[in-house]
């Protein structure tokens, strides 16, 4: 037999024979956890035959790929414990997700939470007799035939959609699943496992279609790390900004609208339109030029800037109207393109910085829509800087500043840099100019290392027409999200021919830099309620103070009080419903007021009113300019 040559990462080579297991190899190289691998490329299992020269890297969990064969591996372990407690139970499918697995069963009735602890239990049992998990491939009319004799008519419609040959299976014990894997070795190595939630799901999506019912799960290597996972889910529901917003009533989704089109109620709409005014103030005085631009556009538009040919996906479907054709706004660039080309530029205007509250449509699917984090209709902290080459790091630079400067007045200090770059093997994705892309990337790194940022690199991760930083921050739930992004574009002033005057008095190509430091106002919104959970500060919260009348003759005195408040600014109400004052107080601390403002008849007789603050407690009887001094002083400290 003869040997061949295996490249690791980083260049590291050996030779084996021919036909060497993937787990072999790892083995003999002294790697633990290794749970699969890539040959050349392609995920495989730890059985797969390395039969000719390849580049091999290994994954364990703590890799995507890893866990992926993990979890997947789970859902088929699922699945045989349930045919094994429920005989008549008909398989779907059961892939890996984000966060675990689930699998699709048709069993007639919901299961039910005493099925989910009896069906985990199994899991349990069949993992530690750690079963071998084989793959066999048989020919599609056996499996088919097969799959007709069991009544497992979902899988049948599956087949249905595979060419002729020869179909893979995974199986163990005597339970065998379709499918093209790749697997664990053994059930053994799922040591950790809980199911979390079931609940109806239709097949394949389709409401005219059978309702199935879906089980999902979790599982892991050890304890300790379940059970971290564990609390991570369970600090996530507790800092749910959609429970937290429903409860403190600020914005609503309902059918009758639409799904992903939220509705910003009295509350939320306040607390928004502190940050646009904060976010707009900000960027007045940072030199940008604010406008406003409509809604809908003509698809020509779209079709001359790239986004029909790369973004068509997640744009609404276009509309006819007499011998136009119109499409609701995806980005607001191109409109920011059209309002520089409407006057022309010499070198010494620029840098041009043009900003905007857009808002966007993006055809979402309804699966990931999410609360405010993902929505089909969003307003974007939107703005685009025209520059020369020679202020691209200074401009690049006073943005990340200007996010910096943000970050601290919202109290966010966990957020870190990604610089999002293209995968030059991905033809159909960006836009293709090399000479480009590398001098864009190598700005991007210039302007980090000045600023003395530690950055991740993202292959694959750039837009269409350039590479970005993006801001990544975790969310209640543990998973980054990008809420700030900084993108350097040399292609779209290409595609639309922008230009300004040179010194030299010759028309020269501008650079355009596209940037949202506070993301949209909905996802922005959502992150700070989960990291505030719900406590806004003094200067965001939506109602500051509230004035508790401990009895009805109170309430004249309670009104006099709210005067002064709206003319120093301070948003304020008078809570003068007919309860005891206790029922008042635990009722404004429920609804995170930060301050509780009781009068009596002492209070009344002093112009006094006596505090009690959501963080410190009782404070007193304070007067109520005194009190008014110590609230403006906080509003405009931003505490």
């Amino acid at each position: 037999m003869g040997l061949i040559q295996v490249t690791l990462p980083g260049g590291e080579s050996h030779e084996v024979p021919a036909g060497t297991s993937a787990g072999a190899l790892a083995e003999r190289l002294g790697l633990d956890g290794v749970l699969a691998a890539l040959v050349d490329g392609q995920l495989r299992d730890l059985r797969w035959p390395l039969e000719s020269d390849a580049r091999v890297e290994f994954v364990t969990f703590d890799d995507p790929a890893g866990r992926e064969v993990y979890w997947h591996s789970s859902s088929h372990l699922m699945a045989q414990a349930v045919k094994q407690l429920y005989p008549e139970a008909r398989l779907a499918i059961g892939p890996s997700i984000e966060e675990g697995f689930y699998y699709d069963f048709d069993i007639g009735r919901p299961f039910s939470p005493e099925d989910l602890e009896g069906i985990e239990a199994r899991m349990r049992e069949l993992a530690k007799a750690d079963q071998p998990i084989e793959r066999a491939e048989i020919p599609r009319e056996e499996a088919y035939q097969r799959f007709q004799e069991q009544g497992e008519v979902y899988k049948q419609e599956l087949l249905e959609e595979i060419p002729d040959g020869k179909v893979s299976f995974y199986g163990q014990d005597g339970f065998a699943d379709m499918c093209r894997g790749p697997h664990l070795l053994s059930t053994g190595a799922i040591r950790a496992i809980k199911l979390l939630a079931t609940s109806g799901a239709y097949w394949r999506g389709d409401e005219g279609r059978p309702m199935l019912q879906r089980i999902y799960g979790v599982s892991y290597p050890t304890q300790d790390q379940l059970d971290a996972h564990l609390h991570r889910l369970e600090e996530a529901r507790r800092r749910d900004h959609r429970r937290i917003g429903r409860e403190l009533r600020l914005f609503h989704l309902t059918p009758e609208v639409g799904q992903g089109l939220p509705l910003w109620l009295p509350k939320g709409a306040t607390i928004r339109r502190i940050i646009e005014r904060y976010i707009v103030d900000l960027e007045l005085a940072s030199g940008y030029d604010h406008v406003y631009s409509q809604e809908i556009a003509s698809s020509t538009l779209y079709k001359m800037s790239g986004h029909w040919d790369h973004y068509r996906d997640n744009m609404y479907p276009a509309m006819t109207l007499e011998n136009e054709e119109l499409v609701l706004r995806p980005m607001n660039c191109p409109r920011h393109i059209m309002v520089y080309m409407h006057d022309q530029h010499s070198y010494r205007d620029l840098p041009v910085r043009i900003a905007e509250l857009g808002k966007v449509f993006r055809y979402e699917r309804s699966g990931v829509l999410t609360g405010l984090h993902r929505v089909r209709g969003m307003t974007m902290n939107d703005a685009h800087v025209f520059c020369r080459v020679d202020q691209i790091k200074d401009e690049i630079v006073g943005v990340v500043r200007l996010i910096q400067r943000v970050y601290a007045d919202f109290q966010i200090t966990n957020g870190w840099y990604q610089l999002s770059l293209r995968d030059p093997a991905d033809r159909a994705k960006f836009i293709q100019n090399d000479a480009l892309w590398d001098q864009a990337e190598g700005m991007l790194r210039d302007a980090l290392a000045e600023l003395g940022i530690a950055f991740k690199e993202a292959k694959g991760e750039a837009a269409f027409y350039g590479p970005k930083i993006d801001v990544q921050v975790p969310t209640a739930s543990g998973k980054d999200e990008t809420l700030s992004t900084v993108q350097l574009d040399f292609l779209l002033p290409e595609r639309f021919s922008l230009e300004y005057i040179g010194e030299d008095g010759r028309a020269h190509r501008p650079v355009m830099i596209h940037r949202a430091v506070t993301s949209t106002m909905e996802r922005w919104v959502a992150f700070l309620i989960e990291t505030y959970e719900g406590r806004f500060p003094l200067w965001l919260s939506p109602e500051q103070a509230r004035i508790l009348p401990i009895a009805d003759r109170h309430a004249a005195y309670a009104r006099a009080v709210l005067a002064q408040m709206a003319a120093a600014g301070v948003r304020a109400s008078v809570d003068g419903t007919n309860q005891r004052i206790s029922y008042k107080i635990r009722q404004a601390q429920v609804e995170q007021i930060p301050y509780m403002l009781i009068v009596g008849d002492k209070e009344a007789a002093s112009g006094a009113v006596a505090v009690r603050s959501r963080s410190e407690g009782d404070l007193g009887p304070i007067p109520v300019a005194e009190f008014l001094e110590r609230v403006v002083a906080e509003v405009a400290a931003k505490t």
